[in-house]
Order: structure tokens, then sequence, then C-alpha cells
């Protein structure tokens, strides 16, 4: 079977007119749609519940997104049982059969890119350029496991024999019914790459998306019965996370966990997934990114201007709210005085505001938890360090902080060590190179980091002692690109899954080595 070459999808050019105008468009159709009603999907059928959650605009809160129904651990039962029966068909379906699901999904989602741009511009608050970068990733996401599926499939074609004696087959078999859980900050590109994954990979999948984002997730259901997903692989079962996203991870049936989230959920469901519950026969499997505290390290020997264009590119594009953004700045004391001060132009010349428009770079946090958690770290870098820029907040009509920077921080201070996932940015300054590294070391993550720095010696030091499961250099440290630089991290980052990596797969099967003595 031919197996065409990966190709990412190529970002849309907003310098373009047209291009714009097919935004602008794409916005009215999904103003033509708010207010609707979704269902749960199991097993193909549209489910109510009468639960019914209402999804905001977070730069308007006079604006409802839609009403969802939510589920309860009875329909939940009714989707675990679907996946379980859907499991034993799925699972025998040839693995070309599967990727042709993902690679049809794949078309439809570039038919509707400027659509889901468009609703999650108006759902997650995503900035023009944020938004179809994400889609652009879950078309990617597509993309690449198809073919990582097709090639694990050629590999299960090797065969190792004893001549004359025995034949030898090794392969990958599906696990079971996946709990996926999924986040807001990405509802597209990480929602659609989890759950691609486990699909793909011959598993069903109960699909529970985080609570702000659930139309979006709809909307990529239709996507998928679209594509011509059976019945029952995908059951989708928005709801309240300590009910329905804690039932799902203890549930005995579950046979794997997969979830991007915050670091406080992500132990409760490693904790909850490693006990055995009575009617489990299998250890679960936990595949887990749970954020980070991302540096960026500048040298005294570095390009100024990158440097400071990477930091603030990396600490405010969707307003901080990505697991790599870059939180701690850790800056050589021979260029600190001038990289705060371009930081602080180059942060002062932001825009912020309504999504809806292409001239505003940030727009507002996810909902009102966001909002007051950001504002807090805020009062408390008052504490700690020198407020350079920003600090002010504004929540009369949507969820908008402004970008902030804190100067002159301890790197034990709070501001340089617990993750804020907002618009807010802590500085420290160095006496060297080495103890710049130090410092970004001395963290409970290990997701993102970069290096600015034009010491060749420096970088390769980097390479070996920077502890992250992604380090750039000289470049921001947000932007992982599927398939190119597979994205996971070390220690309360996660599990370090790889997601967009040739071995991110895997971790959905299980392998089975069948011998026959001739």
């Amino acid at each position: 079977m031919a197996i065409y070459p990966y190709q990412t999808e190529p970002l849309t050019d907003f310098t373009k007119p047209e291009n714009v105008l097919k935004y602008e468009k794409a916005l009215k159709q999904v103003e033509g749609y708010l207010g609707q009603t979704y269902p749960l999907i199991i097993n193909g059928a549209f489910v109510t519940t009468g639960d019914i959650y209402t999804s905001y605009n977070p730069a308007d809160h006079g604006e409802v997104i839609g009403y969802v129904h939510q589920a309860n651990t009875d329909v939940a039962e009714q989707a675990m049982n679907a996946a379980l029966e859907a499991f034993e068909t799925w699972k025998k379906v040839p693995a070309h059969v599967r990727a042709d699901v993902l690679f049809k999904a794949a078309a439809i989602l570039r038919r509707r890119r400027f659509e889901f741009n468009a609703l999650m511009t108006k759902e997650a608050g995503k900035p023009w350029i944020e938004a179809d970068a994400d889609t652009a990733e879950a078309i990617d996401f597509l993309e690449y496991y198809g073919r990582q599926m097709l090639l694990l499939t050629e590999a299960d074609k090797q065969v190792q024999s004893r001549k004359n004696v025995e034949r030898n087959h090794f392969t990958y078999i599906p696990l079971g019914v996946a709990a996926v859980i999924t986040p807001w900050n990405f509802p597209t590109a990480i929602l659609t790459g989890m759950t691609s994954a486990a699909l793909v990979s011959g598993n069903t999948v109960l699909l529970k998306p985080a609570i702000t984002t659930q139309v979006i997730a709809y909307k990529f259901m239709e996507v998928l019965m679209e594509a011509g997903l059976p019945k029952g692989v995908v059951n989708f079962i928005p709801g309240d996370g300590p009910e329905i996203g804690e039932w799902m991870v203890a549930h005995p049936k579950t046979r794997f966990v997969s979830f991007t989230g915050s670091k406080a959920v992500g132990q409760i469901i490693y904790e909850n997934a490693a006990k055995v519950r009575e009617g489990q026969i299998w250890l679960k499997r936990v595949i887990a990114e749970m954020g980070g505290k991302d540096a960026i390290l500048v040298d005294a020997d570095a390009d100024l201007e990158l440097a400071a264009e990477s930091i603030v590119k990396s600490a405010f594009g969707f307003s901080g709210q990505k697991c790599s953004a870059c939180s701690r700045a850790i800056i050589h004391e021979d260029v600190y005085d001038v990289i705060v001060n371009k930081l602080k132009d180059k942060t002062e010349a932001l825009t912020i505001g309504n999504p809806s428009d292409f001239a505003n770079f940030m727009g507002p946090l996810t909902d009102e938890k966001a909002f007051q958690k950001v504002t807090d770290y805020i009062k408390i870098g008052n504490q700690e360090g020198k407020l350079l820029v920003g600090g002010e907040a504004d929540k009369s009509t949507g969820w908008f902080v402004d970008p902030t920077i804190f100067i002159d921080l301890a790197p034990d201070s709070r501001l340089m060590q617990e993750e804020v996932f907002g618009p807010v940015l802590a500085v420290t300054k160095v006496k060297s190179f080495e103890e710049g590294l130090a410092v970004a070391n001395n963290t409970e993550y290990g997701l993102t980091g970069a290096v600015i720095s034009n010491n060749r010696m420096h970088l390769e030091r980097a390479r070996e002692d920077f502890h992250v499961g992604n380090l750039y250099l000289n470049r921001k440290c947000t932007g992982a690109i599927v398939g190119y630089q597979p994205f996971g991290g070390f220690n309360m980052s996660g599990t370090d899954s790889k997601a967009g990596g040739p071995d991110y797969l895997l971790l959905h099967m299980q392998a089975k080595s069948i011998s026959e003595w001739l």
C-alpha cells in the first residue's frame, strides 16, 4: 500500500483580502446558529437529559453560543455499553479503513475551516490567527495519525522465522474503551488529536470535552459522522468534570484515559486510574499532558530583538492560555535592562479586545474562574516584584486581563514557580548562563523552554541540560508542529506522551507476539 508523504496544513495568509472576507463571512455564519441546543450523541443517537449548560462568549457576556445537554451517570453507562459493543467490531476493521475515516474527516475540516475558526473566536475567545492555527493543527493530526497507523500496519507484516521450524509474527492490537477528556484552550486541535489517535488505533471512545467549549466539540462530532465513522465508536457525553470525568476514569471497563488539562486534575486522574475496581482485569493506562511553567533563557550573547519578540509572542499569544506559554523570562544581567525595555515597548503595543475584530492581538480569558485566578496572581506579583506593564483587568463585558509583566523577581517566588495560565510574565535576572539553566530547571514542570543565544557551546549545553520535553533554540517556545516537533513534557507536565510523534499511537495499543510451530 502506497503511503503518501505527510505535509503540514498551510496557515491562512490574512494579508490577502479574500481570506479576511472568508473569516468575516464565517463569523456571520456562526452568528446565524448561535443559541441552538445540542444533544449528547450515544451509539449514533441524539440523547437529551434536560440538564442544560449555557455556553457564553467569553468576550461578550450577553452572547449565548449554545445550550448543551449534560450527561449524567445513567446515560454515561449507556455510552459505555455502546462503546463496548462497538469495540467488538471496530477493532476488527482494517487499519486502512480506520485511517480513511481520518483522511475524510481532514477533508471535511478543510472545507469547514473558516467556520471552525470563527466558532473558536466566539466560544473560546481565540483571535483569528490563533484560531486558524488551531484548525490547521487538527487537520495535521488527522493526516499524520492516519499515516502512522498505515506505517504500523506495514510493520506488522514483517515476519521473523526460524526456517522450517516456526513462523513468528509481532503485531499491535487496540486496548478497548478510551476515556478521552479534552481541554478548552485548543478545543479543535487537541480534541481532534486525542480522539483520532484513539479511534484510528482501533479503540472506541467516551468523549468528554471541556465544559466551556462544548459546542465546538459537538461540531467535531458532526465531522466524524459525515466522515462515515460507525455509530458507537465515539460517544459524545459532555458533562461536569467531577461527576462524569471521574466516573469515566473509575469505571472498571475503561481501558485507558487520555487527558489534557491542569496538573491538579491530572494528579487526581492518575491516582484514580491506578485503583483496580471490582470486575477490572487490566491496569489502566494514563496518557496525560498537564501544563507547565515554561521559560525562555536569554544569554549575554543573544539577538536582543529576537529575544524580546520571542518572549512577548510566547507569553501573550492567546492571552497566555497555552501549556507551552512563556511564563518566565530568565535574562543575563548584561542584557537585562535592554531586554526589559524592549519587553515593555512591545507589550504596550499589543491590542486587547473582542477577538472577532482582527485588529485585536489578545482576547479574553476563558471564564470567570480563570479571570479570578489570574487577577489573584497579579496581586501576588505586586507583592513579590516590580510591575513593568499591565496589571489591569476588566470583566464588565468579557473576561479581559491586560498583558502583564513583573520584573526583578526572586527565582523561588510564587510567580516564578506556579502555573498562572494567563497573560502574566515573570522576569528574573541571572549572572551567568549556568545560573540561568539552574533557574530554568528549578520547577516541578518540564514542558517547553527556549534559549536565545549566539554561543554555540551554550546552545549545546542546553540540549543536554535544559530538562524539558520540547526545547527550542533561537525561537519562541510555543507552536509545536505535528510530525516535526512531537509534544509532551517531563515531571508534573505529564507522561511525556509526545502527541504528534511517531510513538504516540503505540500508547493506544498493546503488542502481541504470535508463534506457530511448523
